[in-house]
């Protein structure tokens, strides 16, 4: 393995279902895919973003970095779910240092928390709005594409309780390595889904499907507009399984991958696949509504799906049909450099969807915001 740059960090994505490493190499060839690897996790060890059984997990991540041969100890990693808020906010403009000052009020109008108990970050997007059209009666005195001063700025706003955060550092001391950088999943994704198609313009949606989380990023030239993230996700299916067939966890799984034969299983399967997938669009339906009402002029020209449960049967093809809008599954690993003796193609094929928020974190360095 060769010895890490001192600013690259090694992508850790801790997910409710299993934990996925990757470490990208940026050369002067382009960025070469280093490592990946992923490690199953017991049911219950973190339960909707919160982690649970502390021991398990970071042992875990142990054994994954041994697996893996990882020298670099230096991680970035993410969180999500309802610890998150992302929001982008209009306020007027002022300088950065007085910004510095002032966020945390402005903040509290839209943070359904305590202010003192969340960390919060921010990114100042614009500071100018396009001229509207001229409305008749009015001068066209201006150019199509020119702006005017409004003495607005639009901000992104991410706020993430402080006790998870904690929870997460603390993970990550415990499994013996130095957490540097910690993102939000659905920028991670965003990060991962621009290296792999080198996609910043236009408008489109980034929709993932994990375990027990279905999170959704609309995305405007580059700029995330609107996230969302439900508690839906592949665990319901499990959970439907184990009742349906009265079976422990382990075989629910099993089945759900596939593993049943009979016709009269094969037809409850589908019922619930069928159940379970319509609730998911149902979900990213609503989050689309809710999105054409505050942003009338923008259209969701494509959706992007990711996550381990985005390849569940028929899932792509309803998404499809019910919003009217092309559905592509993304692979993040298709900008990056292989070595086709390291890494099995097939593999990394069928891992694809899961590896999208551990590809973006890798790409995160030393001394990033």
């Amino acid at each position: 393995m060769p010895i890490p740059k001192k600013n690259q960090l090694v992508g850790l994505d801790i997910g409710s279902h299993s934990i996925k490493l990757v470490e990208i190499e940026d050369s002067k060839k382009g960025m070469i895919l280093n490592n990946f690897g992923a490690i199953g996790l017991p049911k219950d060890a973190i339960v909707e973003g919160s982690v649970k059984e502390m021991e398990i997990v970071a042992s875990a991540i142990k054994n994954l970095y041994k697996n893996l041969k990882v020298r670099n100890k230096n991680v970035a990693t993410s969180i999500s779910g309802f610890s998150v808020i992302v929001k982008k906010i209009n306020i007027e403009r002022r300088e950065e240092s007085e910004l510095d000052s002032s966020i945390h009020e402005e903040a509290e109008q839209y943070i359904p928390f305590d202010i003192s108990d969340v960390n919060l970050d921010y990114e100042i997007l614009s500071q100018k709005k396009k001229v509207p059209e001229a409305e008749e009666g009015e001068e066209e005195g201006q150019g199509e594409g020119e702006t005017e001063d409004t003495g607005m700025m639009d901000v992104m706003l991410v706020a993430a309780k402080k006790d998870i955060i904690e929870d997460y550092e603390s993970l990550i001391h415990l499994a013996g390595l130095n957490p540097v950088v910690m993102d939000v999943d659905a920028f991670a994704l965003q990060n991962a889904f621009e290296l792999s198609s080198g996609e910043t313009s236009g408008c489109y949606a980034i929709v993932s499907v994990g375990a027990e989380e279905l999170g959704i990023n609309a995305i405007k030239d580059g700029v995330s507009i609107f996230t969302r993230d439900s508690s839906y996700g592949g665990s319901q299916i499990t959970e439907a399984i184990m009742s349906k067939f009265d079976v422990p966890y382990e075989e629910a799984e099993k089945i759900k991958l596939g593993g049943t034969k009979g016709d009269k299983e094969k037809g409850v399967l589908e019922e619930i696949f069928t159940s379970v997938v319509s609730g998911w669009v149902q979900e990213i339906n609503r989050a689309l509504d809710f999105l054409s009402t505050t942003y009338p002029d923008e259209t969701i020209e494509k959706i992007f799906v990711s996550g381990g449960a985005c390849r569940l049967p028929g899932f792509q093809k309803y998404l499809e049909m019910e919003t009217n809008i092309p559905v592509e599954e993304f692979n993040p690993f298709a900008n990056l450099q292989i070595n086709e003796k390291v890494f099995d193609p097939r593999y990394l094929n069928y891992m694809a969807p899961q590896a999208g928020v551990a590809v973006g974190l890798a790409i995160r360095s030393v001394g990033d915001k």
